[in-house]
């Protein structure tokens, strides 16, 4: 009797155990034992996931601490970026500046989607155009590149100029959008095509997919309706013999984050390029331009004496002697002209300045965070209806802005959720932050603060953090816009609408080819040196799998 127990126990342990083993794959859950990916019930999850793809345009940029300021002697004197020891998590950077022939891309698509010709439409895609402007100079003669360089094939590979901050971070969502939508047909998720059959009632935009998939191209169904590869995010593409909907939800990994600027931490640390080197000078802030050594110029033999980058050599040279050029350009280059950094990223110092995403402030605060540093968030969430579905812009619903010089540019499109402040409810008991605006948090010291005396306005007493212009536009009534200055008197520029800038430029002499060193414009004004490029984040490990591989072989 006793030997029959034993062996009933020591069978039921081990078919216990033979159940458990066959339910030990990828798609046995660690939890309940379940089949979390079965077709005749249970939840989807994606087990086989690898890591994320590389975007069009980007290279990956693997995270890890550095020396974020400068360490050298600041002959400018004006100690804004005294050096902080800093890590940046893993990132993608675009491998060149936004280019004219890509940023055209861009307004031919809101051109077509937006008739300019529509009242309703008209500033969206006149807000987008970049100030072609900015090549005029009183004494000097540039009509060429004003009439010429953003449109003619010849700059098509050049950076693009002119573009304000404002004016980049909304070109970054647009590509945010493009990328993700030849994903999903891609995918055979929607209708083949989809992207070129769009108005202004059936945009595609990323967010609006993920939180109200059906509204998504105005609620095409046919554009919605995706091909053969339904199976394989777990939904059967007929139902009763008819297709349907599917839908890719985040938790699939199919759709890339956001296209964005760059933090001023990332880019810097990008344009160092301290990947293929181990020294301990340069891992301690030593290094002086993206390239390996102190100068400018290559001491390669096959190169030697050429300059490394697209600078302003000395008052009236911007490109050597005829015949001789230092550099090859005398406004800026074709990108890619100069050898890449250590990250396969070309033009980090020279040819034309770089927009981040950062709010300027002379300060670094280390001590506050030393851990992916930002200076700008400004946290908001999705409206919703009262109904409990999220608000999209209506065709006729679009958000403008009218920016400080009066230009009036598109920040809500159609198809795009609604966006609004946190509340008080939403930060309650937080103790990571208890604001929506954060731009301000920790920024200086008293001179800098919120109520120090000499800094309070009769316009709003106290309540303005520096004493910078405050530029207004006001609206006659046939519709004109009228610019209104500023008369009092300040004594700061530094505000809550400048940003930084990196990167010396085709105008600036090489004390500004250092990484280290930053500058600030106001967010809405553009220039014939700035120019732009985006990143995205690294969702996942911090180094790709190739990179992993190496490292154990």
């Amino acid at each position: 009797m006793r030997t029959n127990v034993a062996f009933k126990s020591l069978f039921t342990i081990a078919l216990a155990a033979s159940l458990f083993s066959c339910n030990s794959n990828k798609d046995s859950s660690r939890a309940t034992g379940w089949d979390i990916n079965s077709k005749d019930g249970g939840f989807q999850y994606k087990t086989d996931y690898k890591e994320q793809e590389t975007a069009p345009g980007l290279v990956f940029v693997e995270g890890g601490t550095f020396t974020m300021g400068r360490v050298q002697d600041d002959v400018m004197h004006d100690w804004n970026n005294t050096p902080t020891q800093q890590h940046v998590q893993s990132f993608y950077m675009d491998e060149t500046e936004v280019t004219n022939l890509m940023y055209m891309e861009y307004l031919d698509w809101l051109k077509s989607v937006f008739p300019p010709s529509e009242e309703n439409y008209r500033n969206i895609y006149n807000g987008a155009v970049p100030d072609t402007l900015v090549w005029r100079n009183r004494l000097g003669f540039n009509e060429t590149m004003v009439m010429n360089y953003l449109r003619h094939p010849a700059y098509a590979n050049y950076p693009v100029v002119g573009v304000n901050w404002i004016q980049a971070v909304e070109f970054s969502k647009w590509r945010t959008n493009r990328v993700n939508e030849l994903i999903l047909e891609r995918e055979g998720i929607t209708q083949e095509g989809a992207r070129f059959n769009v108005d202004a009632a059936s945009t595609f935009d990323t967010e609006t997919y993920l939180n109200a998939p059906s509204q998504t191209y105005g609620g095409s169904e046919e554009m919605l309706r995706g091909g053969n590869k339904a199976d394989d995010f777990g939904t059967t593409p007929v139902d009763g013999g008819e297709a349907k909907n599917i839908y890719v939800q985040r938790k699939d990994g199919v759709l890339s984050p956001e296209y964005r600027l760059p933090t001023e931490a990332e880019w810097e640390y990008a344009a160092l390029g301290l990947v293929g080197i181990r020294s301990y000078n340069v891992y301690r802030g030593r290094k002086k331009y993206p390239w390996d050594g102190q100068y400018t110029r290559s001491g390669d033999t096959r190169r030697m004496g050429d300059q490394l980058a697209n600078f302003k050599q000395g008052a009236g040279d911007y490109g050597g002697i005829a015949g001789w050029s230092d550099d090859g350009a005398d406004i800026t280059a074709e990108v890619k002209t100069y050898e890449p950094n250590d990250f396969g990223l070309y033009d980090m110092a020279g040819n034309v300045a770089e927009w981040v995403a950062d709010v300027y402030r002379p300060i670094v605060d280390d001590e506050f965070n030393d851990f992916n540093y930002y200076r700008g968030n400004v946290y908001t969430k999705n409206a919703i209806s009262e109904d409990g579905t999220v608000k999209i812009v209506a065709p006729d619903g679009v958000v403008y802005d009218t920016l400080s010089s009066g230009r009036i540019v598109a920040r809500e499109l159609p198809g795009q959720i609604v966006q609004e402040a946190i509340t008080e409810s939403d930060t309650y008991m937080r103790t990571n932050f208890d604001s929506s605006d954060n731009r301000n948090f920790r920024d200086g010291d008293k001179s800098s603060t919120r109520y120090y005396a000499p800094f309070q306005d009769i316009e709003s007493p106290g309540k303005r953090m520096y004493n910078s212009p405050q530029y207004g536009v006001a609206t006659d009534s046939t519709g004109n816009v009228k610019p209104e200055y500023d008369a009092a008197k300040r004594t700061t520029l530094v505000s809550d609408e400048v940003r930084v800038y990196k990167g010396g430029s085709w105008r600036d002499r090489a004390y500004w080819l250092d990484p280290a060193q930053r500058r600030y414009f106001p967010q809405d004004m553009a220039t014939d040196y700035i120019g732009f490029r985006n990143a995205m984040s690294r969702v996942g490990s911090k180094s790709k799998e190739e990179n992993k591989t190496a490292r154990h072989n």
